[in-house]
C-alpha cells in the first residue's frame, strides 16, 4: 500500500483490485459471488482461469463462538506451512501462481482477510490492525489447535503489516519465519495522502469479469496476465441491482484504519524474534529505521527487479524461489528450525 520506485503511490489499494472468483463447485459460505457473469468476453486473452490449477483445495474456517467464517486456499502436504496474507483489495488467490511452485517443498495456506474474497464476518468494514491480526491468530488456532506445525508468515502490503503484528505478539509459538512483501512504514505513511484520490479515480464497476481483468493488466496494476486471470475475479462481486461487477472490498469506507496499519511497523518488524526477509520492488523504499537494521544484519533484503507492487503475482516463479531459498537457508522444517545432527526426541 505504499509507493515503489516504479509504481504510483499506494499501488496496493490502487491495485487493490479485483481478484478471483472461486470455482463453481465451491461450498463457501460466501455465496453471493457468482462464478461467472452470463456475458461472454470476445477477448479470451482475459478470460478467468480456475484456481484449482494452482491450489489443491479450499476450505472455510469457522471461528468458534463467532459469526466469522474465513476462506482459505491450500496447496501441498509436507514441510512447514507458508501462511500467506494478501494486501488491501486483493485476495488469497494473489498467491496462486507462486503457490503452485512452493507446494513442491512446503505447504501453502492463503487466507482471504476480513472484508475480502469469500470470507464473511460480523463486520467486514472493521479493518483495524488489531482486528486483522486477531483474525489471523484465530484462524491459525482453529486450524491447528495446540500443536501447530512450523509456520512462516508472508504478508504483502497491508497483509505485510498484519503479518508483522502477528509476529510481534509473540504468541504464535511455532512461528519460524517472517516475510514482508513491498511495504515499508515510512513510504506507506507518506503515501496515505494519495490513497483516497487513487481509490476514487479507479473504475467503480465492470460489465464483466473479463473487463476487470483487462483493466488490471492494461492499467499496469498487475503485469502477469495469467496471475490476473486467476486472482482478479475474487476481488469483485456481482451487484444484482446494478447488473454489473463492483469491488468486493469497500476500502474507501475504511480510511479511519489506514494509518494504524503502518505506524510503528519498522520497529515491530525488527523486533520479531525469527528469521526475516523483506522483498522490495524498488531500491528507494527503506526508511531510516530499516536502513540501520539492514546495515546491522537484522534481516535479509532482496530487491526484485522488473516488477510492480504485487511481486508475488508479477514474477511468481522468482517469488517462489526466494521463499524456498529462505526456508532452506534458515533450515526451517515441518517442526521448526532444524539443527543438523540434533534429532528430536520421539514421542
Amino acid at each position: 500500500m505504499e509507493t515503489s520506485g516504479n509504481l504510483t503511490p499506494l499501488s496496493e489499494e490502487s491495485e487493490g483490485q479485483p481478484q478471483q472468483s472461486s470455482s463453481p463447485s465451491s461450498t463457501s459460505a460466501f455465496s453471493n459471488i457468482p462464478p461467472r457473469h452470463p456475458l461472454q468476453s470476445s477477448f479470451p486473452k482475459y478470460s478467468p482461469l480456475d484456481w484449482t490449477s494452482y491450489f489443491d483445495h479450499e476450505d472455510d474456517i469457522c471461528i468458534p463462538d463467532t459469526e466469522n467464517v474465513f476462506h482459505v486456499y491450500k496447496a501441498g502436504s509436507e514441510g512447514p506451512v507458508i501462511f500467506c496474507l494478501h494486501g488491501g483489495g486483493y485476495s488469497g488467490l494473489s498467491f496462486a501462481l507462486s503457490a503452485s511452485k512452493i507446494k513442491e517443498k512446503a505447504q501453502v495456506v492463503a487466507m482471504d482477510l476480513r472484508g475480502h474474497g469469500k470470507s464473511v464476518t460480523d463486520n467486514d468494514l472493521d479493518l483495524s490492525i488489531e482486528t486483522l491480526f486477531t483474525d489471523v491468530l484465530a484462524v491459525l488456532s482453529t486450524m491447528y489447535g495446540d500443536s501447530p506445525p512450523a509456520i512462516v508468515l508472508i504478508g504483502h502490503s497491508m497483509g505485510g503489516s498484519v503479518a508483522v503484528h502477528v509476529a510481534a505478539k509473540k504468541t504464535l509459538r511455532s512461528l519460524a519465519g517472517l516475510i514482508v512483501v513491498d511495504v515499508v512504514e515510512g513510504t506507506a505513511l507518506a503515501s496515505l495522502v494519495h490513497m483516497r484520490k487513487i481509490l476514487s479515480s479507479r473504475p467503480k464497476h465492470f460489465a464483466s469479469v473479463e473487463k476487470a481483468i483487462e483493466w488490471s493488466v492494461r492499467g499496469g496494476s498487475l503485469r502477469n496476465i495469467d496471475s490476473a486471470r486467476v486472482s482478479i475475479p475474487a476481488t469483485f462481486k456481482y451487484d444484482e441491482s446494478k447488473q454489473c461487477y463492483v469491488h468486493r472490498a469497500c476500502l474507501e469506507e475504511t480510511e479511519q484504519y489506514w494509518r494504524g496499519w503502518y505506524e510503528g511497523l519498522s520497529e515491530k518488524f525488527l523486533s520479531s524474534p525469527v528469521p526475516k526477509l523483506l522483498l522490495l520492488a524498488g531500491t528507494d523504499r527503506l526508511d531510516r529505521t530499516l536502513t540501520i537494521g539492514q546495515m546491522q544484519g537484522k534481516f535479509q533484503m532482496v530487491v526484485v527487479r522488473h516488477t510492480g507492487h504485487a511481486i508475488q503475482e508479477d514474477v511468481p516463479d522468482e517469488f517462489a524461489t526466494l521463499i524456498l531459498n529462505f526456508i532452506s537457508r534458515n533450515r526451517i522444517g515441518p517442526h521448526g528450525i532444524e539443527i543438523p545432527g540434533l534429532r528430536k526426541p520421539s514421542k
